[in-house]
């Protein structure tokens, strides 16, 4: 797939997955497809604010329910699955200033491990801003090595009264289950150029070479300051030979807000899954700024 050559399409049920009370916000979706689960479904985790971690499940990937209210206390959850063993990384308060990434195991996505620290922050870098944290985990396996990828520090969104990430780093290790090994300096970080990361890097999803294509992808939503100045997000397509050196593809945003409805405002945190040859975004959007609902939608993958 060369995925400079495909358009987004949104699906016409957006969005797919609303809040459920008390919550406001449902978010930063991780999807497993019919071919990777033991019930042959299609599975989603994502958190929300007050009642964490959350699990659903669908038929077709477009009508959800959910199954588990609250797994446990946690933000931007991401599974990996291995061996029959459901790896499930995500981002857990350590304390009222400082985040790490913990990894709890299942066999059956059901009843899972107790948490194992796996990422905390260390370097300069992961701390600036109001706190020091480790986040938004994406883990990619590559030539028997695994790379967890990670956002760290945070910058403020003066209009919604909250914070997304400033970087975006990497960890390496020869176990999935650590230890990993830090590159010491960001991949990605805040810029005026490009100017849709040039408040902050946001999250990142990150898929190696495969089938005998030498690129590496990732889906990046940077965080930046519109002409208004508004706090705005979409999701670009980056490209890299090595997947530490990352270059803009250029062209239009794949998914971008618009004017109106349930993605005005910002355009977040996205995980990209193939499934019987068909491509398939889920990401999660803001209707808008400091008064606001997020919500999953997604959007498919079509040749140009």
């Amino acid at each position: 797939m060369k995925f400079e050559n495909a358009i987004w399409k949104d699906h016409p049920q957006n969005p797919l997955i609303n809040p459920i009370r008390p919550d406001w916000m449902v978010a930063d979706p991780s999807v497993l497809t019919p071919d990777k689960t033991p019930d042959g479904k299609w599975h989603l985790f994502a958190n929300a604010i007050i009642q964490g971690i959350q699990h659903f499940v669908s038929n077709d990937g477009i009508n959800w329910e959910r199954v588990a209210k609250k797994l446990f206390i946690g933000i931007r959850p991401y599974v990996f699955l291995e061996n029959g063993v459901y790896h499930l990384f995500y981002e857990k308060p350590a304390s009222i200033r400082r985040s790490v990434i913990a990894l709890r195991k299942s066999a059956d996505l059901i009843n899972w491990s107790e948490a194992v620290i796996v990422c905390k922050p260390e370097l300069k870098w992961e701390s600036k801003g109001p706190m020091a944290t480790n986040g938004n985990p994406c883990l990619v396996k590559y030539d028997g090595k695994y790379r967890l990828y990670y956002a760290a520090s945070w910058v403020f969104l003066r209009d919604c009264l909250f914070f997304e990430p400033l970087y975006i780093g990497v960890a390496e290790s020869d176990s999935i289950e650590g230890p990993y090994i830090k590159r010491p300096e960001p991949l990605i970080g805040p810029s005026a150029d490009p100017y849709f990361r040039n408040m902050g890097a946001g999250s990142m999803k990150v898929l190696p070479p495969v089938d005998g294509r030498a690129e590496w992808y990732a889906f990046n939503n940077g965080i930046y300051r519109d002409e208004e100045g508004h706090s705005r997000s979409e999701i670009r397509l980056l490209k890299s030979s090595d997947g530490y050196d990352w270059k803009q593809v250029e062209g239009e945003p794949l998914v971008k807000p618009e004017n109106a409805g349930w993605k005005r405002a910002l355009v977040y945190a996205m995980h990209v899954v193939e499934y019987n040859g068909e491509w398939r975004m889920y990401y999660n959007a803001r209707d808008g700024w400091f008064i606001g609902k997020e919500r999953i939608g997604m959007a498919i993958a079509e040749l140009r």
